[in-house]
Formats: C-alpha cells, structure tokens, sequence
C-alpha cells in the first residue's frame, strides 16, 4: 500500500489550494479514505472522509462548507479541496487508509499567511 500527498504549499488568508493523494497497492474503490491534519504543536485530527464509493463524505465542523473531499476512482486519487483558507488551517496533511492495519502517506505541509 502507497498514499502520497501533493498540493500543499503556501497559501494567504483567503485563498484556495486542491490536495491530491495517489493511492495504490490496493482496491481503491473497495475502501473508503480519511484526510487528517497536524497542526504544529498540535495532535493529528479528522478533516475529512469519504466511501469508497464516493457517495457519502463527512467533515470536521472545522471545515465544513470550506473544504470539499472527493475521489476519482478511475485514477486511484482522493482530492480535498480548501476554500477560504484561515490561518489556523496550517497543518501538515495526511491521507489515511484503514484496513486490516491503518496506512499514512509522507503529508504534504500547507501554510496559510499573509
């Protein structure tokens, strides 16, 4: 199993950014994917989550109406897009697989700051 992250970067107060996640090693449709967030000194916390079919998806009250998880199976890739971005949405984020065991990608670093 492999979940690598993009999209991250750094963004003003505001602004918008898509993340990606590029899973494979497994049956991507069979499962459904978190992305989770790690603020600095802070622990790791739910964002977001999605089925594997893409027809249900839950979100954190942090960010709902902001941010938007959605998947696309044909190419084994998760999104989680984030509109009006706020400072206290800088994290490192992470998708995360929960099988038999539970798998993270590297995390990408998003900054939000003007």
């Amino acid at each position: 199993v492999q979940l690598v992250e993009s999209g991250g970067g750094l963004v003003q107060p505001g602004g918008s950014l898509r993340l990606s996640c590029a899973a494979s090693g497994f049956t991507f449709s069979s499962y459904a994917i978190n992305w989770f967030r790690q603020p600095p000194g802070k622990e790791r916390e739910l964002v977001a989550a999605i089925t594997g079919t893409g027809t249900r998806t839950n979100y954190a009250d942090s960010v709902k109406g902001r941010f938007t998880i959605s998947r696309d199976n044909a190419k084994n890739t998760v999104y989680l897009q984030m509109n009006s971005l706020k400072p206290e949405d800088t994290a490192v984020y992470y998708c995360n697989l929960r099988r038999r065991n539970e798998y993270w990608g590297q995390g990408t670093q998003v900054t939000v700051s003007s």
